[in-house]
């Protein structure tokens, strides 16, 4: 047994050769990436990969199988050559084990495509069939689930994971290890996740910190000892203790033995007590590199240079190769990237000429899926209903079949952000707990707590309160709950749900929005399946919240968000009726965008009788624009049109304009928008049927929000000289109707605005 053990560490030892020298030379290619931090979590990540981590190298898409998240995308570097090296032992050990589709495998041959785009039109490039490796971690990458890199981001969205893989499988949760570094810890973002988890008591995470103490501008990041940090005065240690994480500690130049025990130990210690754990590792960055601390953090050696050739002797003396050199002068694209597969092969000559190496990594990998099947994890009872029964309803959920509990009574009050909740309360009872929500310290008022309806009270606890369906992401903290949230729905077994204010949550989720698309897309290259759906609920929107005054009445909200996304990733609602609450929130998540972002006001408001003023059901809602009133403009007297957004200036329209432009006999198109990306999903000619280009050109807007939010609809600058939005200044504090007067939006001015409009309309001719 002592001596299979020292000879697992002593493969371990070449191993970590093999990755290091892979690093050097990925850098060398690309001249770009982050060397130093991946060649120092090396040993961190070889040992967790072959020293008990339960996945099978076959399907990397096996759903109870532990994760291995780099939080710290920096890293990716090392994350490709260690994927790459792995494989490359596979092909000699046990070719057996290799997944037929090249998709679901990160070959040598990969590595041709570090930092390249997929244009890339080199002949190996198109030879080989090369994958272009982002600059960071994308799911585009196998065994990847979600997109990092963005400062501080990765840390809450692999909790998130976590918390999925908790919620599916508790209590035999898959583990989810996340990397990162002392550097990455420094965002607030982190520390508000890292209170999260223990509140949670997330035992199924584990997180590994690499300390190398240097980031791109310090070597002395954190303080260590007597010294200070530059910037903080915290180490790693210490501070995962404060929020209550169990730590295990491994110094730096420690051996195989202290590593590998450290990581079996934290998970012993996760099962066992309930907690996550931590360990934090004290190492080298660029370690054996030649360039060590923060200047390895970005840079390396210069390209084919005599120090670049030096970091790859130890390699050449220990394996008893030799690699092809150049000056690298005036090489042409198709010779540089000749001399790089050339150095690439080398790589393939040692993993074949030391079968010893490559079935030692073979056999733990090959351990590695027998332990998973030996764990027979299986979902337990709560949230394990599909969530393609949503999106596969056979009729029973449709956007244009309001459930009989959810209809409203014209004359009754009610709130845009409580029929919300009522929607996503009614699914979530209906698919046994899907839909899991938190807010910024705000569940009752932005009326998400009804999403809670029927299950326990209070928030997750894996060990008090496993089957509760809301979630506290540290307090206060909009962007780690929204990276969180990304992370669970990424996981795919839940929809993740967020809500504060408008004016905070557009701007403080924009990140991890666009991380979580960001992953979606590349998740739907890899696999082609449909994107995983995440909330953010934008609630207290616009005017209607006055008085909380300007910093928190935003109208600048939608802006954020409105086709700010590709296609297709992220749909914004703007309703104004709370009975189209059902139908555009089903539309939405059936549209299966990675983004969901409601609009929803504070006040309660008067529930109007659409048949008696003459408007088509709520249901109308679902194609992003539909129509309040409909004129033919080849029939005199024929006055324009008018397009509104925003439940504020839709019922100032609806009780005080329209009764006045009836009696006046005003013969006008009266559109509303619901969902301006719902309305661009439709085909182009659905488009022209319900907005015609014509009418673009003459319609005049009327918005709750900014004017950026309606030029996609309002094309001449007739129009929007006539346009009537709340962003020409930020408001005052007060009542919603004094508001609204300030800004222009009350009924009065909307009257005085349209007939304006009509008079100058008909003067100028141009239409």
């Amino acid at each position: 047994m002592i001596q299979e053990t020292l000879q697992a560490f002593s493969a371990l030892e070449q191993f970590d050769l093999y990755y290091r020298t892979l690093c050097a030379v990925l850098f060398n290619f690309a001249q770009s990436g982050h060397p130093g931090g991946s060649i120092s979590s090396g040993k961190i990540v070889s040992s967790l990969l072959f020293g008990g981590m339960k996945y099978n190298f076959m399907n990397p898409e096996q759903p109870e199988a532990d994760l291995l998240v780099y939080a710290a995308g920096h890293k990716a570097l090392g994350l490709y050559a260690m994927w790459a090296a792995r494989d490359e032992m596979i092909r000699v050990g046990s070719p057996e084990l290799l997944p037929e589709n090249f998709s679901r495998r990160l070959r040598l041959e990969d590595l041709l495509g570090f930092r390249r785009n997929p244009t890339q039109n080199t002949p190996l490039f198109n030879q080989f069939s090369v994958k272009a490796l982002d600059g960071h971690p994308t799911p585009l990458t196998p065994f990847v689930k979600i997109a990092t890199g963005a400062s501080g981001v990765g840390v809450p969205m692999a909790f998130g994971l976590a918390f999925g893989a908790l919620k599916y499988y508790d209590p035999n949760a898959p583990i989810v290890n996340v990397l990162e570094g002392e550097g990455g810890m420094t965002p607030g973002i982190v520390q508000e996740a890292l209170a999260a988890a223990a509140s949670a008591n997330l035992w199924n995470v584990v997180l590994h910190v690499d300390w190398n103490n240097a980031s791109i501008d310090s070597d002395c990041v954190c303080r260590e000892g007597k010294k200070r940090g530059d910037y903080v005065q915290w180490d790693p240690v210490k501070l995962l203790r404060v929020h209550g994480w169990k730590v295990f500690f491994v110094p730096e130049d420690a051996d195989w033995a202290q590593i590998t025990t450290a990581q079996q130990d934290a998970v012993t210690h996760s099962q066992k007590k309930r907690q996550p754990s931590a360990i934090v590792y004290r190492t080298e960055k660029g370690r054996k590199y030649g360039i060590s601390g923060r200047k390895s953090h970005g840079a390396g050696h210069k390209f084919c240079s005599p120090e670049y050739y030096a970091a790859l002797e130890e390699f050449e003396k220990t394996f008893q190769v030799q690699f092809p050199h150049s000056d690298g002068k005036g090489l042409t694209p198709v010779e540089k990237e000749q001399l790089n597969w050339d150095t690439l092969l080398i790589f393939r000559q040692v993993a074949d000429e030391h079968p010893e190496l490559s079935h030692f990594v073979s056999n733990k990998v090959a351990e590695s899926a027998t332990l998973l099947q030996q764990t027979n994890r299986k979902p337990w009872q709560i949230g394990t209903t599909s969530l393609e029964s949503l999106y596969h309803s056979n009729g029973t959920i449709e956007a244009t079949e309001i459930p009989p509990s959810l209809k409203l009574k014209p004359g009754t009050k009610t709130t845009l952000r409580g029929e919300l909740g009522n929607t996503l309360a009614y699914l979530n009872k209906r698919l046994d707990g899907p839909i899991v929500v938190g807010a910024a310290d705000l569940l009752d008022s932005t009326s998400v707590s009804l999403i809670n309806e029927g299950f326990p009270n209070g928030f997750f606890n894996a060990v008090t309160n496993p089957d509760s369906q809301l979630v506290a992401v540290g307090g206060i903290c909009e962007y780690a709950l929204g990276a969180f949230m990304a992370g669970l729905s990424a996981y795919g077994h839940h929809i993740g749900v967020t809500a504060s204010y408008a004016a905070f949550i557009a701007a403080l989720e924009h990140v991890p929005a666009r991380l979580h698309c960001i992953g979606q897309q590349a998740r739907f290259k890899y696999s082609g399946e449909a994107y995983r759906t995440f909330i953010m609920v934008c609630g207290h929107a616009g005017l209607l919240t006055g008085e909380d005054g300007p910093t928190h009445a935003d109208p600048q909200a939608l802006q954020l968000l409105q086709e700010n996304f590709p296609p297709g990733m992220l749909i914004t609602l703007t309703p104004w009726d709370p009975q189209e609450l059902w139908p555009l929130t089903v539309a939405g998540l059936k549209a299966r965008p990675a983004m969901l972002a409601p609009f929803v006001t504070r006040p309660a408001e008067v529930v109007l009788d659409r048949e008696k003023l003459g408007l088509p059901p709520a249901t109308a809602a679902i194609s992003g624009i539909y129509q309040f009133r409909v004129a033919n403009p080849q029939k005199e007297p024929y006055h324009g049109s008018i397009i509104i957004q925003g439940s504020a200036v839709a019922y100032e329209f609806l009780t005080y304009v329209l009764p006045r432009m009836d009696e006046n006999g005003y013969r006008m198109n009266v559109y509303y928008v619901s969902s301006l990306e719902l309305f661009n999903l439709l085909p182009l000619e659905e488009q022209q049927r319900i907005l015609s280009e014509a009418r673009q050109l003459e319609v005049m807007g009327i918005s709750d929000f900014t004017m950026p939010t309606l030029y996609r609809l309002v094309t001449s600058q007739f129009g929007r000289s006539h346009s009537l939005c709340a962003g020409d200044f930020y408001p005052g504090s007060g009542s919603a109707s004094m508001v609204l007067q300030e800004m222009g939006l009350d009924g009065p001015s909307l009257l005085s605005a349209i007939q304006q409009y009509v008079l100058d309309r008909e003067v100028s001719k141009q239409f």
